[in-house]
């Protein structure tokens, strides 16, 4: 399995929830009145790709959706499916997270997550929004997460936080997998347009 997990791994299965997820990313982009080039630009993301993502032909890697949703300003949620299906489970270089709830109070959304990582090398992950956080809670296996440079270690019932606004670091430590919840934390605006 370690040999398959690219940076280049797709977030989301293709076809139909790909093309979703696009579509979703051009109505938040249109209803924030920013350009393609205008967002490609910000995000750091090739304007190729990120009108591949809009039109359907090009299927995301997670860190692609993360730089777009950081830049219009809205929680990863906004571009996803429905919580609790199998359209809501995405996926990085070492980490498979399935949406399982989305709470929106007043200018806060909380997204809750369903965490998998499987042994192997580490996922960095880039930078969200300024003042988001994270907060993982281990159900099984050891974690090391956080901050790339103070990333913190968490076993079985043990909890990390951090502020995510920085690039960060996810990574079983050990032979076993590790299960744990994701809850993320954006302060903002709502997370439709």
């Amino acid at each position: 399995m370690d040999s398959r997990r690219t940076s280049r791994r797709p977030a989301v299965d293709g076809g139909g929830e790909g093309a979703e997820v696009g579509r979703r990313v051009r109505e938040l982009r249109e209803a924030r009145g920013v350009s393609l080039s205008a967002l490609s630009r910000r995000a750091g993301v090739g304007k190729a790709t990120l009108s591949g993502l809009e039109n359907g032909t090009r299927n995301p890697t997670l860190e692609t959706l993360y730089a777009v949703t950081a830049e219009l300003g809205v929680p990863l949620a906004a571009v996803l499916a429905a919580p609790g299906t199998d359209a809501a489970t995405i996926r990085g270089t070492a980490v498979e997270a399935t949406l399982l709830q989305v709470f929106d109070e007043g200018d806060v959304t909380f997204e809750l997550y369903r965490m998998r990582v499987p042994p192997g090398p580490p996922q960095t992950s880039p930078a969200h929004q300024r003042g988001v956080a994270e907060h993982v809670t281990v159900f099984s296996g050891l974690l090391r997460a956080g901050p790339v440079g103070a990333p913190a270690l968490a076993g079985t019932g043990q909890h990390i936080t951090w502020i995510s606004d920085v690039p960060h670091v996810y990574g079983a430590v050990g032979d076993d997998e590790v299960h744990a919840s994701l809850l993320i934390r954006y302060p903002g605006r709502s997370r439709r347009p």
